[in-house]
């Protein structure tokens, strides 16, 4: 099923490339990247809501939350939603100008979006202060692999105990039988989106040497490494998957 045509469609790859660059969080993709997001995850608008009944749930009166590689800001949004009777903190912070200029003009046109502190920095050398909720939606993917140790033992360190880290990712498979049937699955729900198989080719393409996708034992280990004390996974479709790491 085609969804409703949104205000700014995704039609990036949507004509031949004569060479694929690799994926960059650009202008052109912070114009269109609610459409895209939602056409390219299953079940991210789930994700989303429930970050908010997290932040409802379990982070205190005045409590401080992050959004690392915020993108447009929806899961800081959601938090400072969830949070609005307990007026949490809500720090978001990303890499590319491009998104956090389209955040900052998205998050101003909504009144919960007036306590979310925005930054463009980078998330390995960004300072943490304590904190009652830290997520990575689809971030860490993105992070070099040799740095995501370092990180997640820097959330650990900065959550209070008792503090929660919600970690989405897509995820490979060792098994090759559930690699493919979980590609294919995901090549499929994009057409049902409205993508064509050039458009899901070329950023296939785009994505493969940036996005690079870990096993979900690999996620776990890592989180266990880190000094979380639980780690359960709460939410998966096919090859998507959002794990709640407990200190």
């Amino acid at each position: 099923m085609i969804p409703n045509t949104p205000a700014n469609p995704d039609r990036i790859y949507a004509e031949p490339l004569a060479e694929v660059s690799d994926f960059v969080f650009d202008e052109r993709v912070a114009a269109v990247f609610p459409d895209m997001i939602n056409r390219s995850v299953p079940g991210y608008a789930t994700i989303i809501r429930m970050i908010g009944l997290l932040a409802a749930e379990r982070v205190p009166r005045g409590g401080r939350c992050y959004d690392l590689g915020c993108s447009l800001g929806a899961a800081a949004l959601a938090m400072a939603r969830g949070g609005a009777e307990k007026t949490v903190e809500i720090v978001a912070l990303d890499n590319s100008p491009a998104m956090i200029e389209r955040a900052g003009q998205l998050l101003a046109a909504d009144q919960a979006g007036s306590r979310i502190q925005l930054h463009c920095a980078n998330i390995l050398d960004f300072p943490l202060q304590p904190a009652a909720m830290v997520v990575l939606n689809f971030t860490l993917q993105f992070v070099p692999l040799q740095h995501r140790a370092e990180l997640l033992r820097r959330i650990q360190q900065a959550l209070l105990p008792g503090g929660l880290l919600l970690l989405s990712e897509k995820i490979a498979f060792d098994q090759a039988e559930f690699q493919q049937l979980f590609s294919d699955m995901h090549h499929q729900f994009k057409r049902d989106q409205g993508y064509s198989q050039l458009e899901i080719s070329q950023k296939r393409s785009a994505l493969e040497r940036v996005l690079l996708p870990e096993s979900l034992q690999t996620h776990r280990q890592r989180l266990l490494q880190a000094g979380f004390a639980q780690v359960e996974p709460w939410f998966q479709c096919f090859n998507f998957v959002s794990l709640i790491a407990l200190k």
